[in-house]
């Protein structure tokens, strides 16, 4: 057994792996394990510790399907198949189309088409523009989510319709649950939806909410979508599943995190930047809408949104200046619709709205998925509680 030292020698690391000294050589060339140069006349090389416990660890992990699948569930491997969306490589497709580039070109109901059909023909079939609408006066009162949440609650007493019926059925119930989230959210008057939805927020920029409804639309097994495909599994109606993963999303490490942003700009607005972010980093230890752990070059919606923004005024500026010069992370997506709400003059809570709007055509895709493997999601636990007292043995 070797010794719990930090650096072991060659024939060491080779019985603590349990292989011979030929495969340890290969372990290093193949960057598997280091090596680095001893001490002494003999400059034989040591080997360190940390990286020959991980590898027996993920070796042990491995073997263990249920220590693997433990693993999976928090930022790990892949734990379900789907065709929906990709992250690779700092980027994001939606069904092998790069999410920004369809931001710039595809409508939010085409890009809902793509997510659910695996086409974006049916657009205009599943979520035809309004025509011949007078427009309602004003947003309703309140964020944007709550009147969301309002509506999904009484919309879905008595509803019949569940993502298991056959496409054109479910299709349609999908479209129309879609229309009343937005009619919930202020959307008004005739045309597309990001154009109703720019009428009733009172914004003329209905091209830039358009793009954010886009970038929002997906993004792999997230919380709120796999909470979707867990309550679409017990065949739910279309309601109850964006329901549940609306409360999902509203969670403050989820979707919640756009408010919180917001709420780092407005105390950015009152005192400056430098003080509001230190005010965030006490109290939670990190900055509101910094650092993504898939994209840790930068999160290319982030700089979309920022982008179309246009030119950041200084409390934006200041905050983005902060995260990157001293904290050395990129803007998320949570930043960039709170700096587009800023910039579009919008109420407080519109960046979540944006964001809730935009997902529930994931939520609905990854719905649809569950549906059509027709398997309810039940993952066992791994108990780690007390053992059993007493036996039912006769």
């Amino acid at each position: 057994m070797a010794a719990a030292t930090d650096t072991l020698s060659a024939r060491q690391a080779a019985e603590a792996l349990g292989v011979s000294r030929a495969t340890l050589y290969a372990y290093v060339s193949r960057g598997l394990i280091a090596s680095e140069p001893g001490e002494g006349p003999s400059r034989a090389r040591h080997y360190p510790r940390g990286p020959i416990d991980a590898l027996l660890e993920r070796r042990a992990r491995a073997r263990d399907r249920g220590l693997a699948a433990h693993g999976s569930l928090h930022w790990g491997l892949p734990v379900l198949d789907s065709r929906l969306t990709l992250i690779e490589g700092g980027r994001c497709h939606y069904r092998g189309r790069e999410v920004v580039a369809l931001s710039r070109s595809a409508s939010f109901e085409q890009v809902a088409a793509l997510l659910w059909t695996g086409s974006e023909a049916g657009a205009g079939a599943l979520l035809p523009p309004r025509r011949g609408e007078t427009p309602a006066a004003g947003p309703a009162a309140g964020p944007p989510v709550s009147a969301m949440a309002a509506y999904l609650v009484a919309a879905g007493e008595g509803s019949l319709a569940t993502l298991g019926a056959a496409d054109g059925i479910a299709w349609r119930g999908a479209a129309r649950v879609v229309e009343g989230l937005f009619a919930a959210a202020g959307a008004r008057g005739e045309g597309s939806l990001a154009e109703r939805l720019a009428r009733g927020w009172g914004t003329e920029r209905a091209g830039e909410l358009e793009a954010a409804l886009v970038l929002s639309a997906d993004h792999e097994l997230n919380v709120s979508s796999f909470t979707a495909r867990c309550v679409a599994s017990a065949d739910a109606s279309v309601e109850h599943v964006v329901l549940a993963a609306l409360c999902a999303l509203r969670g403050r490490l989820h979707g919640g995190l756009t408010d919180r942003v917001e709420a780092l700009v407005r105390d950015a607005a009152a005192e400056g930047p430098a003080r509001a972010a230190e005010r965030a980093l006490e109290g939670g230890g990190a900055l509101p809408g910094f650092g993504h752990p898939l994209y840790p070059d930068g999160d290319p919606r982030a700089a979309e949104l920022l982008r179309i923004a246009g030119p950041p005024d200084e409390v934006i500026a200041g905050l983005l200046a902060l995260g990157r010069e001293q904290l050395g992370e990129e803007p998320t997506l949570d930043f960039g619709l709170a700096a587009l709400a800023r910039a579009l003059g919008l109420r407080p809570g519109a960046g979540l709205g944006l964001f809730a709007l935009g997902r529930s055509a994931g939520w609905i895709a990854h719905a649809l998925e569950a549906r059509r493997d027709d398997r309810l999601i039940r993952p066992r636990s791994r108990y780690t509680g007390p053992p059993p007292v007493g036996s039912s043995a006769a």
